[in-house]
């Protein structure tokens, strides 16, 4: 397949001419101006099929290819830019690579071999880092993984907890069209895991409605500086820590840690799970309905009060919009990435695993070995 390229130049000679030189070695696209252009990257990322790199003149009418490539930037950072102009004066140069972080700066006229030959170095520095940030999401996917199977097997809720907050991010962040928020995503799976440094009879004590000490209380208060510090031990997550660390901290200055930022000083992305987390925990596994809601408006003060009713509206109309479709299976029938929607249990009632929880390939083995030794209680709901 063709690497996709955009050229902006509000000169439309220009634009037909660089059509033909260029359209058998790349997928071309152009636009004239700036503001074409940017409709133009909005529309390949909401496709999911970005340029590798961007070639922009410099003066245009509007938009300049400083702004251009800075709006670019902000929109599709992985996308590689090259910056074409008459003017090679030494100001233009240094603020095209302090705003726009262009890869290469050509100056008109410049010979049609040397050109293609820049667009063929973007497009190799594109897959490079492409293809770099793709095997460190999938290393640190799967350290995420085990992390929460570990937790889980501490306490059964937890790797409900992290399904669901990291499936409201997910579409979050796509209706708020926040760009590659994957630190979110993460930051929302690992939420639940410093409860593995929380006794079980603990859990099980808070769980059951038991009055908790003074200590035993400031234990879960700490949970999330817990989960800071098994975070901040994998290689660049530390933004992600920091996110956890203030899952807990009120728009009001409520809340773990006491000293902790206020307002607006609470990162955007900490004020987000906050309120994603308090209305997993309002709904008590079950399916979100407008009383979880409900418990968080009698607390309002501790959400950032603009995010909170975009929120509600966002998951209330698309939770309406998503399927339901659940089947009972037996046990033996479960598979790695389907979607429990019932708690999975012994014949006791202890709880093994909670509902809204999408299986890993360690729950499943997890699951496997304790039937041999354990009766069910089967059926189980999954979502199909």
């Amino acid at each position: 397949m063709e690497d996709r390229i955009l050229v902006i130049d509000d000169d439309h000679h220009l634009l037909s001419g660089l059509r033909r030189q260029f359209n058998d070695s790349f997928d071309l696209t152009t636009a004239q101006g700036g503001a074409e252009a940017l409709e133009e990257v909005q529309a390949a990322m909401a496709a999911q099929n970005p340029f590798a790199a961007v070639l922009c003149d410099m003066r245009m009418p509007g938009m300049d290819g400083i702004e251009t490539l800075k709006r670019i930037r902000e929109l599709a950072p992985d996308t590689v830019r090259i910056m074409l102009t008459g003017n090679a004066d030494q100001q233009t140069a240094i603020e095209a690579i302090n705003q726009g972080n262009i890869f290469r700066f050509y100056t008109k006229p410049c010979p049609t071999d040397q050109l293609q030959a820049g667009l063929r170095a973007a497009c190799e520095q594109y897959h490079l880092v492409t293809a770099e940030k793709e095997l460190l999401e999938k290393t640190l996917t799967g350290s995420i993984k085990v992390l929460v199977d570990v937790a889980s097997m501490n306490d059964a809720q937890v790797a409900g907890l992290a399904t669901r907050l990291r499936e409201w991010v997910r579409l979050l962040t796509i209706e708020f069209k926040m760009p590659q928020r994957w630190q979110l995503e993460i930051a929302a799976t690992l939420v639940p895991v410093g409860q593995v440094a929380i006794p079980p009879e603990l859990i099980t004590k808070k769980r059951s409605g038991e009055a908790l000490t003074e200590l035993e209380q400031s234990i879960f208060e700490r949970n999330p500086e817990a989960a800071r510090n098994l975070i901040a031990h994998i290689p660049r997550l530390a933004k992600v820590s920091e996110i956890v660390y203030l899952q807990d901290r009120g728009f009001d200055g409520s809340g773990f840690p006491a000293d902790g930022p206020v307002g607006t000083d609470i990162p955007l992305d900490a004020r987000l799970l906050k309120i994603l987390k308090d209305l997993a925990e309002a709904t008590e596994g079950g399916p979100l309905t407008k009383a979880a809601f409900a418990v968080l408006d009698k607390r309002r003060g501790q959400y950032d009060p603009v995010l909170l009713p975009k929120v509600r509206s966002c998951l209330e109309r698309v939770v309406e919009m998503m399927p339901s479709t659940a089947v009972e299976v037996p046990l033996a029938s479960l598979r790695a990435g389907q979607m429990v929607l019932s708690d999975i249990r012994l014949t006791n009632g202890h709880l093994i695993l909670a509902a809204n929880t999408q299986l890993s390939v360690a729950q499943i083995e997890r699951l496997r070995n304790l039937r041999r030794i354990f009766p069910f209680a089967e059926p189980v709901k999954v979502r199909i």
